[in-house]
């Protein structure tokens, strides 16, 4: 359970929409002529029902309601601004599109701050003024259990702030470059690559360095994580941005998309299921305008309870 947790927070959305400003440098967004107020009723319908599912497997899930306004396209997606660790650490990070920054609100610290412990407050909000970001656990991926982070560099994820995460948090860093098929960078690590308990989800293909491919599976297979190799076609499903958690039972689940599902081969399937319960959710809308998928919906909560 050091790895994983079975409580998380996510954000109802209030004004779900494509988002122009993030369509710069992520290319799983897909452009079109939408009808506002339906793709609206659409994404809170597919929320509510990821919501629902999560539940019913036992898993705690702390919904905060998005605010009206000001309108917050792409709120649904916590994870890029905020994270929560087991020691009572919160942290909060620069945002590349501006109308994301909007989305960081103290208010919803405040009121997990009700039910959770909440001992230590940083931030790297100020590095928007430089033009650098680090965009939460969409930019870095967490092995807790032996305090590594993964990182894909890209216009979202700065090395400067990379290195200043890594001497806070006494966590070993591995950074390398992870590129799409058109040879750009890829905009948040947890779109290539998902980490389990004592499996690694990752799309090799996307690391052309072959010096920085070694680093990254040889850390892995020293760390117990069984590599499940998925192909550019697989990772464009989202079949890379997954994430598992638990229930209070301790039984483990991995989330994924019907998508990211669909993609997978029969093989990779079994496998998975040996080491995992699958779930698979519908958020069709939600990938397709929002470029996101089930992962970036959720930010874990490793904070304590309160007495």
């Amino acid at each position: 359970m050091r790895q994983i947790t079975d409580k998380i927070m996510m954000i109802r959305p209030a004004s779900f929409q494509f988002n122009e400003e993030t369509a710069a440098n992520n290319s799983f967004q897909t452009e079109g002529d939408y009808d506002n107020e339906m793709i609206k009723a659409k994404a809170i319908e597919e929320f509510d029902e990821m919501v629902s599912t999560l539940r019913s497997k036992g898993i705690t899930v702390e919904v905060i309601q998005d605010t009206a306004t000001p309108v917050k396209p792409d709120a649904i997606f916590p994870n890029n601004w905020i994270s929560f660790h087991k020691d009572g650490t919160v942290i909060t990070y620069p945002m590349y599109a501006e109308n994301r920054r909007i989305e960081r609100r103290e208010d919803i610290i405040d009121t997990l701050g009700e039910k959770y412990k909440v001992e230590k407050r940083y931030t790297f909000d100020y590095y928007e003024e430089e033009n650098r970001f680090l965009e939460g656990t969409g930019s870095m991926l967490f092995d807790r259990e032996h305090n590594i982070v993964y990182a894909c560099l890209s216009p979202r994820t700065d090395i400067v702030i990379l290195e200043k995460y890594s001497v806070l948090m006494g966590a070993k860093k591995i950074a390398f470059r992870s590129v799409d098929r058109e040879g750009e960078d890829i905009y948040h690590t947890n779109v290539m690559m998902a980490l389990g308990v004592d499996f690694c989800v990752i799309c090799l293909d996307s690391i052309k360095n072959e010096v920085e491919k070694k680093e990254v599976v040889e850390s892995l297979e020293a760390t117990g994580k069984k590599i499940i190799e998925i192909s550019y076609d697989q990772m464009e499903h989202f079949a890379g941005n997954m994430l598992q958690v638990a229930n209070a039972e301790g039984e483990r689940y991995l989330v994924l998309s019907q998508s990211a599902y669909d993609s997978l081969t029969k093989k990779q399937l079994e496998t998975l299921s040996e080491l995992t319960n699958i779930l698979p959710i519908p958020i069709t809308t939600i990938e397709t305008l929002g470029g996101g998928s089930v992962r970036c919906m959720m930010a874990e909560v490793f904070l304590p309870i309160k007495d």
